[in-house]
């Protein structure tokens, strides 16, 4: 409550006194300020009023929230003011007030909450209103949700044919609140159709759409113009020309900046980095990161959403230069923002981020957890997914030796050393060539696959270089030499490794070399022997002996606790409950409970008390 809003609902003058009196007598009023502006009632003593008004005055109560809907929607708070026509059960009310909000609320991610709206209005509402529908289809694709959007896409083409071929109909049966989006609709539909088809990997018509929905605004329009530029960009991106793509999006990030919008500001730099960072350098990607982070935190009071991002970008590249202790301070960093500061996407990205770090930490089952977890909160954007989680599973698999796990993902990704290349399908091939690399050296006599594998390499790195992706480059680079390695080539392997140390070591790379384990320490003995890059390869070579080699505890068990079950036994020791130990793990509760259930079957107890107990006696804690 504040006094103005009392004055609203009550009609009378002095309800700021009121507040301030009713304060001081110590009658369950709270402030909420310094200032003595907005109080509120306790909240037991707000629900006796509640429940008496309801008894006493029900028929005043629609007509209270629609007071209350009017002041918030002229104090320009449009969610209390849409909030309270619900309440007031005034559906036309709230159906203004959704079509005149809807574009600024999407833009400020609150997809969620315009779609909670638009369902809670009845459907005979969206039969002559085509900005309100317009609205529920960008709520719904911003949420990945492109199906249930379709219908609403499909209306508004049909509202312009209509209007297209009655030109100067007034067309009455239309309610138009908000005059300018409804002017803007073949705008706002091509950009529509751009978003579906980059979020569907359709490159061709998300130019066209994103070309159409630019040639129908004005040069000036930047904050319009965002949308479609940002699209085309994006399209540059899942089509390898990342100059390009980084191009469109420093325009964008312009666009914004023109117009003061921090938020969108903050989210294109995260792409600008990432581009950086997948193009191969590194460095300038951490400046991009750091130069966002500020701007995001010189905005001040609230956390802007996207900063956690800023930093899961920044501890990737901490994890990369083999800093893991910097990298996990950052990636806590980011995530004890949480959901304050967090765009919709955040839940899968990190989880996949975190996977990252396990499996340079050595945990590949728990790296497995997070990516498991990562493909089920995965949303569907259309932003590009250059390293699928259904490969970078495959690639852990092959890191343990599980190879027939990994050659069923192929075989569901038709994959083959013949294929055409795409940027998009770049790492699912470099994934085949390292489970082709796995199977030579488990079986030499298989010579013809490792034939494809280096000629497939050749190709992928062709391409590589064409585009200008440092990055890739590197890792095939990499790949070269292992392949040759495994045929027992050495001379041969260190000519592209000489290559990938060229590249590399500008930026600092550490963890692409030392997560190929002892076939890579064995070239790089080699390149050491012929003064290769000779610092560089010193720094690689300490950071080989600086990794700690896990040593198997001997557990006493007939079937041994994996890392992972190991990590959920040393939290039941704790006081956590198991919900706390799965955040703490970030994984589900299920999967929490099924490593549970292992440990109790592989030390043979039935709770919690007896596993710490027996674990205690063979020494696993």
């Amino acid at each position: 409550m504040t006094g103005p809003l009392c004055n609203a609902v009550t009609e009378q003058t002095n309800g700021q006194e009121i507040l301030k009196t009713l304060e001081r007598d110590n009658l369950f009023v709270v402030p909420l300020d310094d200032q003595r502006q907005w109080y509120r009632y306790h909240h037991l003593f707000a629900e006796v009023l509640q429940a008496k008004a309801i008894e006493e005055q029900p028929e005043q109560i629609s007509g209270l929230h629609s007071q209350a809907s009017g002041w918030y929607e002229r104090q320009g708070l449009p969610t209390d003011a849409i909030y309270h026509a619900f309440a007031a059960q005034n559906y036309e009310r709230a159906a203004n007030l959704v079509e005149l909000n809807w574009r600024d609320l999407t833009r400020q991610y609150q997809n969620a909450t315009v779609i909670g709206w638009m369902k809670a209005l009845p459907d005979e509402l969206f039969c002559n209103r085509p900005v309100l529908n317009a609205g529920y289809a960008w709520a719904l694709m911003g949420c990945g949700k492109l199906e249930a959007a379709e219908p609403h896409l499909q209306a508004i083409e049909q509202w312009l044919d209509d209007i297209s071929n009655q030109p100067g109909s007034s067309q009455p049966e239309m309610v138009v609140v908000n005059e300018a989006e409804f002017h803007a609709l073949p705008v706002t539909l091509a950009a529509a159709r751009a978003y579906q088809a980059q979020t569907l990997g359709d490159i061709p018509d998300t130019l066209k759409y994103a070309q159409q929905a630019l040639d129908l605004l004005p040069e000036d329009d930047y904050i319009k113009r965002a949308a479609p530029t940002s699209l085309l960009g994006i399209a540059h991106w899942a089509n390898g020309d990342l100059d390009a793509a980084h191009r469109f999006f420093t325009e964008v990030v312009k666009s914004f900046q023109r117009a003061g919008d921090v938020l969108n500001t903050i989210d294109l730099g995260y792409a600008l980095a990432e581009i950086r960072a997948t193009q191969g350098y590194l460095r300038e990607a951490l400046k991009t990161y750091q130069k966002f982070s500020k701007i995001a935190i010189e905005k001040g009071g609230t956390v802007l959403r996207g900063t956690a991002n800023l930093y899961m970008g920044i501890s990737e590249l901490q994890c990369e230069w083999n800093d893991l202790d910097a990298a996990a301070q950052s990636f806590q960093t980011g995530k004890a923002l949480d959901e304050t500061a967090t765009l919709p996407d955040w839940q899968h990205r990190w989880r996949i981020a975190q996977a990252r770090m396990k499996e340079a930490q050595g945990d590949l089952n728990g790296a497995l957890d997070l990516l498991n977890e990562a493909e089920r909160l995965y949303y569907r954007s259309p932003m590009p997914t250059a390293q699928p989680i259904a490969a970078q599973r495959a690639r852990v698999w092959v890191r343990q030796g599980r190879l027939m796990e990994a050659w069923g993902w192929v075989r569901s990704q038709n994959l083959s050393i013949d294929d055409d290349l795409s940027y998009l399908r770049e790492f699912e091939h470099m994934t085949l060539v390292r489970i082709l690399i796995t199977q030579y050296r488990q079986n030499p006599a298989e010579k013809p696959p490792i034939h494809g594998a280096v000629g497939l390499l050749d190709r992928l790195l062709t391409a590589a270089e064409a585009g200008g992706r440092i990055g890739s480059a590197i890792a095939l680079l990499i790949l070269q030499a292992l392949a040759q390695e495994a045929q027992g080539n050495i001379p041969v392997a260190l000519v592209p490794l000489q290559q990938a140390l060229t590249l590399a070591e500008p930026e600092g790379y550490i963890r692409l070399f030392l997560d190929e384990g002892p076939p890579m320490m064995t070239l790089l003995q080699a390149a050491a022997k012929q003064d290769m890059a000779p610092s560089y390869v010193l720094q690689l070579l300490g950071a080989f002996r600086d990794v700690q080699v896990k040593v198997p505890v001997t557990q006493g068990l007939a079937e041994p606790l994996s890392d992972r079950e190991l990590d959920v036994l040393k939290l039941l020791r704790t006081e956590l409950s198991g919900p706390e130990i799965a955040r703490e793990l970030m994984v589900s509760l299920n999967t929490m409970r099924t490593h549970t259930k292992n440990i109790y079957s592989k030390l043979g107890v039935n709770n919690r008390r007896s596993a710490v107990k027996r674990a205690a006696e063979l020494e696993l804690l």
